[in-house]
């Protein structure tokens, strides 16, 4: 069931995706009285479709083949290699007979459309799910370190004054993936100001670790509620209790319990609960995550809501921030200093990270993020993708002379042996991390 339930996800995310992509060169095409062949979401390869309508010029439908899609504009040499049409003289209405400015926007108006799309969902999570956030500056305790964090030269009650030379407004900017990626932080320590350095590797150690860094988890807590069937309820934890002694270790705060139960995982810890001024022994497992099963008590700081101007201002700077931090994780591929088989990921691979459990905000976050990714990737300058596109497009109009047809259709089948060989190489890939995992 779960596997359905990843499949599913995938499909929905990368429909909408594909879909609102192709209508971006789609509106742009029209828009320049370009005439639109066909628009459709997947491949109907050797001309076999589910379904299709046509309406107006233009033939809509939906493939077999779940690979992407694509709109087929008249004149214009794609991935469709229509030989036979681009020997016939150029039409008014053909992509060709365009000037190189309107076909450029013609291309970009995909990537375009990826882009605006990508910073709606990031904004849509902001304001619907999200609702509100963690002033930095309400954490008056300051940080919990756990050891992640103190490798870094962090320590519990740390203070964080600005990241990069900038104050920061919201908690969880601190450990965004960009600034995970390298980052310059000050911290007030006891009323003195500590330079820290996030070094740029840093990132590789705490994606393979997904363990805990800094959190504002310097506070004392009390079990809110207890999961149904948990190693919690087994191990007699009770909604209102209070833990003091873990494996004979004082806890102070919430960080301090989870930093031991994380140092515990698939063992039993001896704890100690006070409840109802009483005393309490408890023997309780902890699971591979480090996890009891229950949930504390809420943090004493001072949560503040998103408007509208505040949600959309965090959804831009959310989605550029990882669409950078993914710009530089490629950059780095390509330098040599991380290796493809550990970063790159296929169809596969994009399900196992949707997951087998349909979480709406976790489903909406990723399809932003894999718009905004799908954005830069089209950008590459790649024949067969928008970016070969626009090169030559660009190329032209610097120059003002067309290449040939003959040399666009070489150029777009060697565009098309790459990308076919990318996506041998990344499901390959995914299935050997799904084996040897």
């Amino acid at each position: 069931m779960s596997g359905l339930v990843m499949a599913a996800q995938l499909i929905l995310g990368l429909s909408i995706i594909v879909t609102l992509h192709e209508l971006g060169h789609f509106l742009a095409a029209r828009a320049f009285g370009i005439k639109v062949e066909k628009f459709f979401l997947f491949f109907d390869a050797w001309n076999f479709k589910l379904f299709s309508f046509k309406k107006g010029d233009t033939e809509y439908g939906v493939g077999w083949l779940p690979l992407g899609g694509y709109v087929k504009i008249s004149g214009m040499i794609d991935e469709s290699m229509d030989k036979e049409a681009m020997k016939l003289p150029p039409q008014p209405w053909e992509f060709r007979s365009k000037p190189a400015w309107q076909r450029l926007i013609v291309m970009l108006g995909g990537v375009i459309m990826n882009f605006i799309l990508g910073i709606i969902i990031f904004t849509f999570v902001t304001l619907h799910y999200e609702k509100e956030y963690l002033p930095a500056e309400s954490i008056d305790n300051g940080i919990y370190a756990y050891e992640l964090g103190q490798q870094l030269g962090f320590e519990t009650g740390d203070k964080i004054l600005t990241v990069n030379g900038e104050k920061v407004d919201r908690f969880k900017d601190i450990t965004s993936p960009l600034n995970l990626m390298g980052a310059d932080i000050v911290v007030d320590r006891n009323g003195q100001e500590i330079h820290l350095v996030i070094p740029d590797t840093f990132y590789k150690n705490f994606s393979r670790s997904y363990d805990l860094f800094i959190e504002p988890d310097n506070f004392k807590f009390e079990i809110d509620s207890i999961l149904p069937g948990s190693n919690a309820e087994k191990g007699g934890l009770k909604s209102g209790d209070q833990i003091i002694k873990a494996e004979e270790k004082i806890i102070t705060s919430y960080g301090d319990f989870r930093s031991l139960a994380k140092s515990h995982k698939g063992q039993t810890m001896d704890i100690v609960v006070l409840r109802n001024a009483d005393s309490v022994n408890l023997v309780v497992a902890v699971d591979s995550f480090g996890l009891i099963g229950f949930s504390a008590s809420q943090p004493p700081y001072e949560r503040a809501k998103y408007n509208v101007a505040k949600g959309l201002k965090y959804g831009i700077k959310d989605g550029i921030g990882v669409l950078t931090a993914n710009i530089k994780g490629i950059g780095r591929i390509f330098s040599g200093e991380v290796k493809a088989t550990e970063s790159l990921q296929g169809p596969i691979g994009i399900a196992n990270i949707y997951g087998g459990v349909w979480i709406w905000p976790k489903f909406w976050y990723l399809t932003g993020l894999i718009s905004l990714i799908l954005a830069f990737m089209n950008l590459l300058p790649i024949p067969a993708l928008d970016g070969g596109h626009v090169m030559f497009l660009t190329w032209e109009a610097i120059t003002r002379r067309q290449l040939s047809d003959k040399f666009m259709e070489k150029a777009q089948l060697v565009g098309m042996v790459i990308l076919i060989g990318l996506m041998v190489f990344a499901v390959f890939n995914d299935l050997l991390n799904y084996i040897f995992k």
